[in-house]
């Protein structure tokens, strides 16, 4: 039966510094000529507030289980904003006791200055945007900041008092050697985070790295730093829990995004900001999607800023999968129907096949990936797209 999974709230801040030519997330570098305070900060956290508020009707009752405040760059902004907005959303909607506030934060002093603000303000975690310690990577990659700004930043986490931070970092960067990608993470580790995003870099679409392509490191190469990389994070005490997530213990794993992966549920208040709400008095689960420009958000009235679907359930395997698939230990078998409505039996033949393929782990009560399933993710995930139109594959919503 389709039940209300914990809720979270995604809030998104648009602005950087400047864009860098590997990012395809909605964000819009400062105009040349105008600077940080030429950004609408209050008019801005005035307008996600009334975004929540609109919202907030379709999770009467609930209450919130984490907030990210993703970019852009989140830490442009001021400590008095900050506390403005979380105080704002407290207003409006009830937290749970132990909730998880996560700020995104990219190095450089007039950031890390910041840092005791923001944990005054409420923020209770931090994800800093390091993505390599290596100058001449940072400079390819068009990061403001430098290596030695980067270790400064991590180290004014522990100084403000922050008990949980993630660095976030990548590899397979343009021309990168595997010992410069084992660096760059050893780096990472000796400045003691709780949480270590390491991801590989790809060449997105509408982004200037797609258009004009840097030199990456071949696939041979791409693998090596893969399994070093893993097996030093491993011997340094990292976990990896999803696929480029790896945390100290389970105490410090994102709470925040093993909620999306687990496929629960999250407002999305900001400019392009997105949403998933599970719907129970209209038996559905609803996706919303915000206008993507800062300008359009600020000025447009809700009915034209905010768009709300409902998600077809043929739709709703692959998008539960989608997100389960990425956990290395899965999820357990019976959160299926009851975050989808859906039957789990309707989706037994593939799951079976799967199986059989040892693309998944042979588990009743279970739905986890096999090591094999992790490394060829897409073909596994392909198991779970199904035609609306196709006889032989139905799916049904259980009645409340």
């Amino acid at each position: 039966m389709l039940s209300n999974p914990p809720l979270s709230l995604y809030i998104h801040i648009p602005w950087c510094i400047k864009k860098c030519p590997y990012c395809d997330f909605n964000s819009h570098g400062i105009k040349q000529g105008d600077s940080i305070a030429d950004i609408p900060e209050t008019l801005y956290v005035d307008r996600l507030l009334e975004d929540l508020a609109q919202q907030v009707p379709t999770v009467w009752g609930r209450k919130l289980h984490s907030i990210f405040i993703g970019g852009g760059t989140p830490s442009l902004f001021s400590a008095s904003a900050i506390d403005k907005l979380i105080s704002g959303v407290r207003a409006l909607i009830p937290f749970e006791g132990d909730i998880e506030i996560t700020m995104e934060a990219n190095p450089g002093t007039f950031e890390a200055d910041k840092f005791l603000g923001f944990r005054q303000a409420g923020i209770n975690r931090l994800s800093i945007g390091v993505q390599s310690f290596n100058a001449k990577h940072l400079q390819q990659l068009g990061r403001v900041h430098d290596p030695e700004q980067a270790i400064a930043a991590a180290e004014f986490a522990h100084k403000a008092g922050f008990k949980s931070f993630n660095l976030d970092l990548m590899h397979g960067l343009p021309n990168q050697t595997t010992e410069q990608a084992l660096s760059d993470l050893q780096t990472a580790i000796d400045l003691k985070p709780q949480h270590i995003s390491w991801y590989q870099l790809t060449l997105e679409p509408n982004t200037l790295f797609y258009q004009q392509p840097p030199s990456l490191p071949q696939d041979e190469t791409l693998w090596d730093i893969q399994e070093a990389g893993q097996q030093l994070l491993a011997n340094n005490g990292f976990n990896q829990y999803e696929i480029s997530a790896y945390a100290q213990d389970f105490h410090y794993q994102s709470r925040h995004n093993l909620n999306y992966w687990q496929f629960g549920d999250y407002l999305g208040i900001g400019a392009g900001a997105h949403g998933k709400v599970t719907r129970i008095d209209l038996n559905e689960i609803q996706r919303t999607n915000n206008k993507r420009h800062p300008k359009d958000y600020l000025t447009q009235d809700w009915t034209q800023v905010t768009e709300t679907k409902s998600i077809p359930s043929h739709e709703l395997p692959f998008e539960f999968m989608l997100n389960a698939l990425r956990l290395v230990e899965g999820v357990p078998a019976n959160i299926y129907s009851q975050r989808t409505g859906l039957l789990l039996q309707d989706i037994a033949p593939m799951l079976t096949e799967a199986k059989q393929d040892g693309l998944l782990e042979n588990m009743d009560n279970w739905i986890k990936p096999s090591a094999k399933g992790s490394l060829f993710l897409n073909e596994l995930l392909e198991r779970f797209i199904i035609e609306q139109d196709a006889k032989h594959k139905t799916i049904s919503i259980k009645s409340l």
